[in-house]
């Protein structure tokens, strides 16, 4: 006897939005230490250690999707500006472990690496 369970797909109920969700969705895409994010109003992200001290950024949009309208800025979209607050200053990434080896030459050499961020939050875009 076949399980059918396995074979059937669920609905993926995270990426099925509402008509009136979609027009009211803004989206914007900004530059922050020379990376470029897509983000959206109220959206967490870790973007590069931003210097210390630093409460609230404002930067520019430099392409802005409004609904089914999209706005590409040349180089950003003029009275656009993308606001964030700064949740946690300093967080650190995952280690990531370096290995150099070289066989039957005795050559073994291990180290690692921690990325540190700031977590910011999106509070407007416009």
């Amino acid at each position: 006897m076949v399980n059918t369970r396995l074979f059937t797909k669920k609905p993926k109920y995270d990426t099925i939005l509402h008509s009136k969700q979609r027009i009211n969705m803004k989206k914007a895409v900004i530059l922050v230490g020379g990376k470029q994010y897509l983000v959206e109003e109220k959206e967490t992200l870790r973007v590069d250690l931003l210097p210390e001290g630093t409460k609230e950024l404002e930067t520019d949009a430099l392409l802005l999707i409004d609904g089914d309208t999209t706005t590409v800025g040349t180089p950003t979209v003029k009275g656009v500006k993308v606001s964030a607050k700064v949740v946690t200053p300093e967080v650190k990434g995952d280690k990531v472990r370096v290995i150099r080896y070289k066989a039957k030459k005795r050559v073994h050499k291990e180290t690692g690496h921690r990325q540190k961020y700031t977590e910011i939050q999106i509070t407007k875009i416009g």
